[in-house]
C-alpha cells in the first residue's frame, strides 16, 4: 500500500468547539496525573531501600518494571482503542491507575509495592495514546500545532515537577504520601471523566489475533528489558545475559513484524503497519527515536555529573534541572502556534542543530563547570526539544487517515520506550567503559568518572548531529481531506448528528 492510498472511511465526528475542549481537557488533566506519579517516586528510593531492606538495583525495579509494562501495553492499544468506545478505555485506564495507586499506598512489602506500579503503568499505557488519537480524532488540521503545544505543557510540566512534589510530600511524612495525595485527585478525575467524556465514533467489532499478542509482548519487553541491562552497566546480574535478552527480543519483534503485515493482507493486524507506508510519518518517527535516544542519555547522565562530579545533594540536582522541564512545557503552546503559522520544517531543524550543540556543549564540562552554566544550557537543550517534539508529534499523526491514529499513536509510544531504554544503554555503557579505562591509565574515580560522562555526551553529541541530519529530511505534510461523518454518542448513549462548526 503507498502513502497516497486510503483506508476504509472511518467517521470522525465533529463537537462544537466548548464540547471538544471539555473532552480533551478532561484526557489531558487525567494524562498529567499519571504522569506526574511516573517521577514522583524518584526522591523515596534511598527511604525505600532502608524501610524495604533492598538493594539499590532491586529498587531500581520500581522504574524498570513501569517502562517494561509500557513496552508490553502500548503495541496493544492501537487494536484496543478501535474496539472499545472512548468512555470504556477512559475507565479502564483510570481503573487501573487507581487500584494501582491504592495497592502501592497500602503495601505491606517491597514486592506488592513492584505489583502496584505495573498495575499504575498499564492505565498510563492506555491513557497517553487514547489523548493522541482523541486529539487526532477532533482538531482539524490547521488547528492542531496549538492544541498539541498545550497538550506538550502539560505532558513535559507533570515529569519535571514529580521530584519536586516529591521533596516536598516526603519532608512532610512517609513515603505512602506520594500515592495518597495522587489517589482523591485520580479518583475525581475519573468521576468527572465518566460524566462528561463523549464516545467519539462507534466501535469496530473484529477478531484479534492470539498469536500476535504474545510475540508483542514478549518481543517488545524483552527488548527493553535487555537493553535496560545492558545499561545497568553489570551493576544488577542477570540469569540471561542482557545480550542474549535484546538479542532475543529484537527476533520476537521482528517476528511480530512478519505477522502483522501477513495479517494485513488477509485479516486485521494487532499493529497495522501502514502506518509507516506514509513517508511523512516515518520521517517524524525516526526523528523521534534519535531524539528520544539523545534525550534519555543526557537525562540519565547529568545527575550523575551533578551528584558525584560537582558534588550537589540530590535536592539541589532536582532544583537545578526543573527549569528545563519548564521551559520544555511552557514553550509548547507557542511552539505550536508557530507550527500552525510555519509548517514543520522551519521548526524542527532549529531545534535539533540546538539540541545538538548543547549536548557537545555538555560534552567539554568537568569538575570546575559552574552549576548556572550546567543551568542554562540545560534549559537550551529543553527549548531545543521543545521545537522538535511538537512538531514531529503533530506532523507525523496528521498524514494518517483516521483508521490509523491508534495505531500510530501506537507505534510511536512502543519505538519511543525502545529508544529510550537504548539510549541510555549506548551512553552509560560508553561511560562506563571509558571510566574503567580512564582508571586503569591512573586517575582518580571523580577524574575517571568525568572522564566517562564526558564520553557519553560526546555521544548523545553525535546522536543530536544524526537528528539534524533527520531533521532535513522532514517537509510539510499535505493536508488531509477532513471526512463528513459527524456522529457523537453523548452520555446517555444517543447518538446525535452534529453540524456545527470545526473548533478553533
Amino acid at each position: 500500500m503507498t502513502e497516497g492510498a486510503m483506508l476504509a472511511p472511518h467517521a470522525t465526528p465533529t463537537l462544537s468547539p466548548g464540547r471538544v475542549a471539555v473532552v480533551l481537557r478532561i484526557l489531558v488533566l487525567s494524562t498529567f496525573v499519571v504522569l506526574l506519579n511516573e517521577t514522583i517516586m524518584v526522591n523515596a528510593i534511598p527511604r525505600l531501600m532502608r524501610e524495604f531492606e533492598v538493594t539499590a538495583a532491586a529498587a531500581g525495579w520500581l522504574s524498570t518494571a513501569f517502562m517494561l509494562t509500557m513496552a508490553v501495553v502500548i503495541p496493544v492499544t492501537g487494536w484496543f482503542l478501535q474496539r472499545v468506545t472512548t468512555r470504556t478505555a477512559f475507565a479502564l485506564a483510570m481503573a487501573l491507575f487507581i487500584a494501582g495507586t491504592a495497592l502501592a499506598a497500602a503495601a505491606p512489602a517491597f514486592s506488592v509495592l513492584l505489583v502496584a506500579r505495573v498495575i499504575q503503568a498499564g492505565g498510563t499505557a492506555v491513557m497517553m495514546p487514547l489523548l493522541m488519537t482523541t486529539l487526532m480524532t477532533l482538531v482539524p488540521p490547521h488547528d492542531r500545532g496549538r492544541v498539541m503545544g498545550n497538550i506538550t505543557l502539560v505532558i513535559s510540566v507533570a515529569p519535571a515537577l514529580g521530584p519536586a512534589v516529591s521533596g516536598v510530600l516526603l519532608q512532610l511524612g512517609t513515603w505512602r504520601l506520594l500515592f495518597l495525595a495522587v489517589l482523591p485527585i485520580a479518583g475525581a478525575m475519573a468521576v468527572f471523566g465518566q460524566r462528561r467524556l463523549v464516545n467519539i465514533g462507534e466501535p469496530q467489532a473484529g477478531p484479534i489475533d492470539w498469536l500476535s499478542v504474545p510475540l508483542a509482548a514478549a518481543g517488545f519487553g524483552a527488548l527493553v528489558y535487555g537493553l535496560s541491562g545492558l545499561g545497568a552497566g553489570g551493576e544488577a546480574p542477570a540469569v540471561v545475559p542482557p545480550e542474549v535478552t535484546t538479542l532475543v527480543g529484537a527476533v520476537l519483534v521482528g517476528l511480530f513484524a512478519w505477522r502483522q503485515l501477513a495479517l494485513q493482507r488477509s485479516s486485521t493486524p494487532l499493529l497495522d503497519l501502514r502506518a509507516l507506508t506514509y513517508r511523512h510519518f516515518s520521517v517524524a518517527l525516526a526523528l523521534m527515536c534519535l531524539s528520544f535516544m539523545a534525550l534519555m542519555g543526557a537525562f540519565i547522565l547529568l545527575p550523575i555529573y551533578l551528584q558525584e562530579v560537582c558534588g550537589l545533594s540530590s535536592l539541589q540536582t532536582g532544583l537545578l534541572l526543573i527549569p528545563g522541564g519548564l521551559a520544555m512545557g511552557l514553550l509548547g503552546p507557542q511552539v505550536g502556534k508557530l507550527y500552525d503559522r510555519l509548517g514543520a520544517p522551519r521548526l524542527v531543524v532549529p531545534g535539533a542543530a540546538l539540541t545538538a550543540l548543547c549536548l557537545a556543549l555538555f560534552a567539554f564540562m568537568g569538575e570546575q563547570t559552574s552549576p548556572w552554566l550546567v543551568l542554562v544550557v540545560h534549559v537550551a537543550l529543553s527549548a531545543g526539544m521543545a521545537f522538535v517534539f511538537t512538531p514531529v508529534f503533530t506532523s507525523g499523526l496528521s498524514v494518517l487517515p483516521p483508521p490509523l491514529y491508534p495505531h500510530g499513536s501506537a507505534i510511536l509510544g512502543s519505538l519511543q520506550q525502545v529508544a529510550a531504554a537504548a539510549g541510555t544503554a549506548l551512553v552509560i555503557s560508553v561511560m562506563s567503559g571509558r571510566a574503567a579505562t580512564a582508571a586503569a591509565d591512573g586517575a582518580d574515580a571523580t577524574d575517571a568518572l568525568a572522564t566517562g560522562i564526558r564520553w557519553g555526551f560526546g555521544i548523545g553529541a553525535v546522536l543530536g548531529g544524526l537528528t539534524v541530519l533527520v531533521a532535513l529530511l522532514v517537509r510539510t505534510p499535505p493536508v488531509p481531506q477532513q471526512p463528513i461523518a459527524p456522529e457523537v454518542q453523548d452520555e446517555d448513549g444517543t447518538t446525535t448528528d452534529k453540524t456545527a462548526p470545526t473548533p478553533t
